[in-house]
């Protein structure tokens, strides 16, 4: 069947405020694209989000957000998931596939704080509220005098959390907050060279079944080259060691003068242990660079650190 002969393409996305707006973006520049189609949101709510109390690592990991969508899509109640990229697991399940990578928003980390605009400015002691094992070994290394303590639920939620007082200052990605409006509650963004993203941050990707080549047809104008070739040597990188949300690691590409730079790191929980490199080549090999950088990380150590951690590469 070919593109041209689909009448409704249906969405499925998380109910979160900011899954949503991806949805809807997508849902916008579908329409551009094809303005007789009929394109609906399916919102779902996901295991990851009726399960608030325990740390993501604990209970299964980022597949978590992702599972419902694609038994939507397997039982034919949708034709198209939205995700961000950074909560996709490295490994698709089989029958699946990205049929498509937007343009990246900003991949950074920022700060959160109505008290204090920079990390450094923070008292000793200080609480600093984050889900993610990459930003809590980050934050270890360079901020050892404070307290990091788990922070889930989504933008909103982790916003009143602080307002409450319960933080000192969270980290959010960048891109959330922009997306959302909220640009006036970052305090500070932090460079890549003291907060490395996490594979995929910022990007948002297109899955649907692998058998699906209408689908895959149609969405490849909403296709970043650019975009998809940073993230696919991040993803690589990532999948080599094994990357999931219980593995303190981040990855993150830029073109620059034609070629793909490619930073990658492996820490322990306390960021104690610390392990880093940077590879650079042409944009066609990405997946090539991702895993001659994953390389690089395991020749410095980086397995030990994963095998204390119980991941095995």
């Amino acid at each position: 069947m070919s593109s041209n002969k689909l009448s409704k393409l249906v969405i499925a996305s998380r109910e979160s405020l900011l899954a949503l707006w991806q949805a809807r973006h997508i849902q916008a520049k579908t329409r551009a694209l094809y303005p007789a189609l009929d394109v609906s949101i399916l919102g779902m709510t996901t295991t990851g989000d009726q399960i608030l109390d325990t740390p993501l690592a604990k209970i299964g990991g980022k597949g978590l957000f992702v599972k419902e969508l694609e038994v939507a899509m397997q039982e034919g109640r949708a034709d198209i998931a939205v995700h961000s990229m950074k909560d996709v697991p490295m490994n698709l399940p089989e029958g699946f596939t990205l049929a498509a990578i937007g343009e990246r928003e900003d991949p950074r980390d920022a700060l959160v704080s109505n008290d204090y605009k920079q990390l450094a400015d923070l008292p000793a002691g200080a609480v600093v509220g984050t889900s993610s094992l990459r930003r809590q070994a980050l934050l270890k290394a360079h901020y050892p005098h404070l307290v990091i303590a788990p922070l889930r639920g989504n933008v909103q939620t982790r916003l009143r959390k602080l307002d409450e007082g319960q933080y000192a200052a969270i980290v959010l990605a960048a891109a959330g907050l922009k997306r959302l409006d909220l640009s006036e509650r970052i305090a500070s963004t932090l460079a890549p060279s003291e907060s490395l993203p996490a594979a995929g941050q910022g990007a948002i990707g297109i899955e649907c079944l692998a058998d699906r080549v209408d689908l895959i047809e149609l969405m490849a104008p909403l296709n970043h080259p650019d975009t998809a070739a940073c993230v696919s040597a991040e993803r690589a990188m990532s999948r080599r060691l094994a990357g999931s949300c219980q593995t303190p690691l981040g990855g993150y590409a830029q073109i620059l003068n034609g070629q793909l730079s490619l930073s990658g790191f492996v820490a322990d929980l306390e960021g104690k242990r610390f392990v880093q490199a940077t590879f650079t080549g042409s944009p066609v090999d990405a997946e090539k660079i991702g895993v001659a950088l994953a390389e690089e990380l395991l020749a410095q150590g980086a397995g030990k650190i994963l095998a204390e951690l119980g991941v095995l590469v």
